[in-house]
């Protein structure tokens, strides 16, 4: 995926968490480290929204959603 670079501007105390894990060879560089901060945050975001969306779901029509798909299936497998 191509990349594009962006200019962000950090607080001194996050920009030297940063450079210290840089400095510890976790990342190679500030870019890498910030693009997988991004990266981490934005699955996590994405993880929640479904947990929410998952959360509005009836468990019991999900149920009873699921039984009448798999009696089709056999319905269909057995010729019923």
């Amino acid at each position: 995926m191509a990349k594009a670079k962006v200019a962000i501007t950090l607080d001194g105390a996050t920009l030297d968490r940063v450079d210290n894990l840089v400095r510890q060879s976790l990342f190679a560089s500030r870019s890498l480290a910030i693009q997988v901060a991004i990266e981490e945050k934005l699955a996590r975001l994405d993880r929640r929204r479904l947990a929410h969306e998952c959360a509005k779901l009836d468990p019991a029509f999900e149920k009873a959603l699921a039984e009448e798909g798999i009696s089709e299936g056999l319905n269909r497998i057995v010729g019923g």
